[in-house]
């Protein structure tokens, strides 16, 4: 291996594709049990490596030589071969600054909490502290590496930042969250280190509270350009990583299309699936496929709210957890709110409006099979449409003309999360 990563547990990583897009080499990933990690590193058969968790600690006794901010923060995940001699730095550190200030979070004079107290804890300190905080509070489970949870929520309610550190929310777990930014009146942001999935249970349950949030991506790919400086020895321009960020984003964001059904919500989707490369999934087809019974049959066996709870299910087991796929939704699908912040947490949602005199009823739509039914819903819905989508596609367009405009917005300002 020239370049690459190592790591425990590596499989769902965005490494790779962020490197080969910065620069022009070969990227390996490169999975390491405990017990594989000191032949590796003895065996020094690499150019350059980033390291990430659980062995930003562990590679320090294998250093020849180590600068000092790595020093300082105790914690490595760069290292550049120099003719056998091992030399570690910590390129986190300009990724945790990069991302704060690129959200506007002025620090100075705050107190800030950060959670967790591996590596990236003692990173985020290190930048909290180079930014000008007035108090920096490390928060663990156990407390022995600062205050416990509970500790936080009872004397550091008056926190102003929230950083979080640890892997909790991270991809596959992502419905859990290391606290509750309700219980922090006073915050004035949070960032996740986390970046798979796009927008963390922690980001989105601060967003709903009206709370500035930002996740990892942006922290990865910035300080993943840091890294590729040592590896290469010469600069990467600023704009370079915007532009990397950027499109890493655009390609890891499901399209998720809402609106009434006959909107034209599996057309389109299959379409702009087809123009992009991507998987496409139907969430009826889903449910369809779980269940043994179309929609239509488990509505008038069982009910509509069994139905929902299908919906529920697959959107939350099998649509919303992966990235870069087009995702079309059953025409209720908007009602519930844990259906959208499921979709949220890598999707952008589109809403298809298309009004009820251009949809043709159908029989095998129980809750909107007759002209009026169909009506009845769109007006039902209408509001809650709009209120959950990020953009609104205008009613009567053509099929091909809601594609382009899918894709202008998609292309456009939308991925500064």
């Amino acid at each position: 291996m020239k370049y690459g990563c190592i790591g425990e547990k590596l499989g769902h990583s965005f490494s790779r594709e962020i490197h080969q897009r910065l620069a022009d080499y070969t990227y390996e990933l490169k999975e390491l049990s405990p017990a594989e990690l000191r032949p590796f590193m003895e065996e020094r058969a690499f150019s350059a490596i980033n390291v990430t968790i659980p062995y930003k600690q562990d590679v320090i006794p294998y250093l020849s030589e180590i600068s000092p901010q790595a020093g300082a923060i105790g914690a490595v995940n760069t290292i550049v071969n120099r003719d056998g001699a091992l030399c570690g730095y910590n390129t986190d550190f300009f990724g945790m600054r990069a991302l704060l200030n690129r959200a506007g979070f002025r620090l100075r004079g705050k107190k800030v909490l950060i959670l967790g107290s591996g590596g990236t804890s003692r990173t985020a300190r290190a930048v909290a502290e180079d930014l000008g905080a007035a108090e920096t509070i490390v928060v663990s489970r156990s407390g022995r590496n600062g205050v416990p949870y509970e500790e936080a929520r009872n004397l550091h309610e008056d926190a102003r930042f929230l950083i979080n550190t640890t892997p909790c929310g991270m991809f596959p777990n992502l419905r859990a969250a290391p606290l509750d930014p309700a219980d922090f009146p006073a915050l004035e942001g949070v960032a996740d280190a986390v970046y798979n999935p796009l927008r963390t249970e922690l980001a989105l349950r601060a967003r709903e509270l009206g709370i500035p949030a930002v996740c990892g991506l942006y922290m990865l790919v910035a300080q993943a350009a840091y890294a590729a400086e040592y590896f290469l020895d010469r600069k990467i321009a600023p704009e370079k990583i915007e532009e990397v960020y950027r499109g890493i984003f655009r390609e890891k964001q499901n399209l998720v299309l809402t609106g009434m059904p006959g909107s034209g919500k599996t057309t389109v989707g299959q379409r702009l699936a087809r123009q992009l490369g991507r998987k496409f999934l139907d969430t009826d087809v889903l449910i369809e496929e779980r269940a043994g019974l179309p929609p239509a049959e488990i509505i008038l066996r069982e009910g509509e709210v069994a139905f929902r709870e299908w919906e529920s299910t697959v959107i939350r087991e099998e649509a919303a957890p992966l990235t870069g796929c087009v995702i079309a939704t059953g025409g209720g699908a908007v009602l519930r709110d844990e259906n959208i912040r499921e979709l949220r947490r890598n999707g952008r949602i589109y809403f298809i409006d298309r009004p009820p005199e251009l949809i043709a009823p159908t029989k095998d739509r129980p809750l909107s099979s007759s002209r009026e039914q169909l009506e009845k819903r769109y007006r039902e819905r209408y509001p809650r449409y709009c209120e959950t989508a990020d953009c609104k596609i205008s009613p009567a367009m053509e099929i091909e003309a809601v594609c382009q405009k899918i894709l202008e917005d998609m292309n456009g300002e939308n991925t500064c999360d």
